[in-house]
């Protein structure tokens, strides 16, 4: 595709989604902004900008899928809060030397709940569920700038009712090697419900992402900063000074609080190509959760991996709540290195 068409293109989506008054919060299809990869979770949960030599990465940014990802194959797994377990699987492979193809699923439950009718009578249990399904292809559109595009099926299931919603994600990336810099833009989730679960269409999730990541000289450390929720800048939230919702809750809407709950901070210490630390914070993340349901890592998560050959396994932490931990588990393999 030819640079200056995919720039337009890229551009073009992004303004229609900041001019579109249906971004004011719907949290339908959230979900879609869990990541497969512990390697992100652990730089904060959402980053689009890191290149390496992960596959998981992919449902971040599509322009991070390469050639050079041929025969990678990624198993992730999360054990989640209240009872909630999430599994994905990726695929990649090679489409000339230029361009590659990506095939992935991911799948959500949220474990046993009761069912009720509409006066609140128990009549059973139900297994609320979701799941995607998603293809992406990428492209070299010069030695330094790859484009790419994801397209992704959303399905939900709640007890009788389901819906069924189709969207594309839009990226873009620069790396330079020399400099180890990288700058990315995507617009995530263009689309809409074609099922819904009852009377009203619920809107997914549509944002505009910016990211930037880096190392410096022989500093064995990169740094990352992703700019999310673009599609609006104010994001108040309540806090209340006794710990509980009893008290009437005090806004927070000024522009450092608005700033920082745009932004997700990441470094990781990249030292050997087998092996790696990551540390992520998250502000948003933290000031979503009520004072008194806080702990002092609430905000924060850690990962880190190593790699054997054709095989790697990353495991990632992160307490978004006092005892509400969660834990993340990736397996990856190079079928090109082992067959």
């Amino acid at each position: 595709m030819n640079l200056r068409l995919y720039i337009i293109i890229l551009l073009s989506a992004a303004l229609g989604c900041m001019q579109a008054p249906a971004q004011s919060g719907s949290s339908a299809y959230s979900f879609l902004d869990i990541p497969m990869s512990t390697r992100i979770y652990g730089l904060g949960g959402i980053n689009i900008s890191l290149i390496d030599d992960d596959i998981s990465t992919i449902d971040q940014n599509p322009a991070l899928l390469g050639p050079e990802m041929s025969g990678m194959m990624s198993l992730s797994y999360m054990k989640y809060v209240a009872g909630s377990n999430f599994a994905g699987l990726r695929y990649a492979h090679s489409a000339g030397e230029r361009a590659a193809w990506s095939a992935a699923v991911q799948y959500f439950g949220y474990g046993s709940m009761k069912e009720t009718d509409e006066t609140g009578s128990i009549i059973g249990d139900f297994s609320p569920k979701d799941a995607v399904f998603m293809g992406a292809y990428s492209h070299d559109i010069t030695d330094r700038l790859r484009g790419g595009i994801n397209l992704k099926m959303a399905y939900s299931s709640y007890a009788e009712y389901s819906a069924l919603a189709i969207g594309v994600d839009l990226g873009i990336n620069y790396y330079d090697p020399d400099r180890d810099m990288s700058l990315s833009a995507v617009v995530s989730n263009l689309g809409g419900q074609v099922k819904k679960f009852n009377e009203r269409y619920d809107r997914m999730p549509i944002d505009v992402r910016l990211g930037w990541s880096q190392s410096f000289g022989t500093l064995p450390l990169r740094f990352s900063v992703t700019a999310w929720n673009l599609t609006k800048w104010k994001l108040p939230y309540l806090e209340y000074t006794d710990g509980t919702t009893s008290s009437e809750g005090q806004v927070k809407d000024k522009f450092m609080s608005n700033l920082m709950r745009h932004l997700v901070f990441g470094v990781d210490l990249i030292a050997s190509p087998n092996w790696y630390i990551g540390l992520g914070y998250n502000y948003k993340v933290r000031t979503d959760m009520l004072a008194d349901q806080r702990s002092m890592l609430s905000g924060f998560s850690l990962s880190g991996g190593i790699r054997v050959k054709a095989f790697g396994v990353g495991l990632a932490f992160a307490q978004r709540t006092t005892g509400a931990s969660t834990f993340m588990l990736n397996l990856s393999c190079s079928l090109s290195e082992i067959i």
